[in-house]
């Protein structure tokens, strides 16, 4: 497998498919067309392998210093081979060159029951991000978000 990690906004179409595939995740209807917009129109960062796209980081600048993960998916024939880290690695850089300090991410939070996103929440706490509160007055009482 060689991997290739480009920034654009053709991919919308790729986005979709793959989060279909993973309803584990992304399994409700309007997120899943939230996501696909957000692709069209903010910075896009995919993983190539070949000319597939197995991975996808959609980021949204907040302040002049601050950004935020809208989303990260990677096809799960790849899960735990390095691609969601290289996207983050090149997301990273990018965003360090034009002055941002600070990334953030929202993930379903630990007083929440899944075993999914038990395994996000290792991938990103094994890729440096810090837990800083979780809150149920984001998507909800009964979908608690961890900043």
């Amino acid at each position: 497998m060689t991997i290739s990690i480009v920034s654009g906004l053709q991919w919308h179409e790729d986005v979709e498919r793959l989060l279909r595939d993973l309803p584990e995740w992304f399994g409700i209807e309007a997120s899943i067309r939230r996501y696909v917009e957000d692709a069209r129109t903010l910075p896009t960062t995919v993983a190539l392998d070949d000319e597939a796209v197995i991975g996808v980081c959609v980021v949204r600048q907040h302040t002049s210093v601050a950004a935020e993960i809208e989303l990260l998916a990677v096809d799960r024939t790849v899960h735990r081979r390095g691609v969601g880290r290289r996207l983050l690695e090149q997301v990273e850089a990018g965003l360090c060159q034009r002055g941002i300090l600070l990334l953030q991410v929202k993930t379903f939070g630990p007083t929440g029951v899944s075993e999914v996103y038990g395994r996000t929440r290792a991938f990103y706490a094994a890729v440096g991000f810090l837990s800083l509160e979780e809150r149920t007055d984001i998507w909800g009482p009964d979908d608690p978000c961890l900043i």
